[in-house]
């Protein structure tokens, strides 16, 4: 296991996975090939639907062997083979506890039907009463909190619901695109993942690595990972990213009041919100609130001033 830790691996995630002999990963997730015809180097993902189920029976059924007891299997994938994920993961004995819609706000543009704006994610636990669930970690202020000022509003904020519709896809022009691979999960999806269902310390595995992402953002937040990734050059450029993010100097947040944790969970924050950073810094309502879900999610009983919220917001948004 400790060949594994921290890196991504090339190989066949089944072939791997199938000589790990004690489960390892407190959090697992999974975007594999939908079959539809996207160019990747090394896959063929387009092969018949038989074959494909055939595998995807195959990489849930390892991904769950290593799977702790209490740990959490998210998979994302398309229309074509949502039913069947399910199918096998009640044939596997998961349990399934959500049917999340991720709605990415422009699809590709089509003539003949309706443009495809979404992708379905799987969110199952092997325990239906041990499972981490960080509810404090993704909680946003709610309408009632930022706009009728409602006593009844929870102090805590609101739970995301199951469509969400806060995270676009990352387009070429993004900061975050890696231009050498062709499909990439936003870092802000995949940090509500992580911060909702692992803990510090704990493993987040990724058996279809591609462009890390995953990784990334296991890294950035204070856990270890396990990347499997089939193609050798894109297991080798998301080491180098990798490699480039653990190199980056803690300056961030030097000449700042927060650190680099608290600077971080801004950003995830304020993107949770669908507010801009300089909205959020020119309403001092909103300021209050937010300053106030920080210390909920950095769980720390620290009082966050007005000052400090719009010098790093104001900094973030540089």
């Amino acid at each position: 296991m400790s060949k594994l830790l921290n890196k991504v691996v090339c190989g066949d995630c089944i072939e791997v996975l199938g000589k790990v002999r004690k489960p390892f990963a407190d959090l697992i997730f999974a975007d594999p090939p939908f079959n539809i015809g996207y160019k990747y180097d090394k896959y063929d993902d387009k092969v018949k639907k038989k074959n494909y189920i055939a595998w995807t029976r195959e990489w849930m059924s390892v991904c769950k062997k290593v799977l702790k007891p209490h740990g959490s299997f998210y998979i994302a994938i398309g229309d074509d083979y949502a039913a069947n994920v399910k199918t096998i993961a009640d044939e596997l004995g998961l349990i399934m506890r959500n049917w999340i819609i991720w709605y990415y706000t422009f699809g590709q543009q089509t003539k003949n039907k309706f443009a495809r704006a979404h992708t379905h994610i799987f969110y199952f636990v092997k325990d239906e009463t041990n499972f981490t669930f960080n509810d404090t970690a993704i909680r946003v202020p709610s309408d009632r909190q930022l706009i009728y000022n409602d006593r009844r509003a929870n102090p805590k904020g609101k739970m995301p619901d199951d469509v969400w519709s806060e995270f676009s896809r990352v387009c070429g022009t993004f900061k975050e695109r890696q231009g050498w691979h062709p499909c990439q999960m936003p870092e802000s999806l995949l940090s509500r993942i992580v911060a909702v269902s692992s803990n510090r310390g704990d493993c987040v595995l990724d058996p279809f690595s591609g462009s890390g992402t995953t990784a990334a953002v296991a890294c950035q937040s204070g856990r270890n990972y396990v990347g499997i990734e089939i193609s050798e050059e894109y297991a080798e450029k998301a080491e180098k990213r990798l490699k480039a993010l653990k190199k980056e100097p803690e300056a961030a947040g030097r000449n700042l009041l927060l650190s680099v944790a608290e600077l971080s969970e801004l950003r995830r924050l304020s993107s949770d919100m669908r507010m801009p950073l300089k909205e959020i810094a020119g309403d001092r309502k909103v300021l209050e609130i937010f300053a106030g879900q920080l210390s909920i999610r950095m769980n720390n009983n620290k009082r966050y001033s007005a000052d400090e919220m719009v010098s790093a917001l104001g900094a973030l948004a540089d």
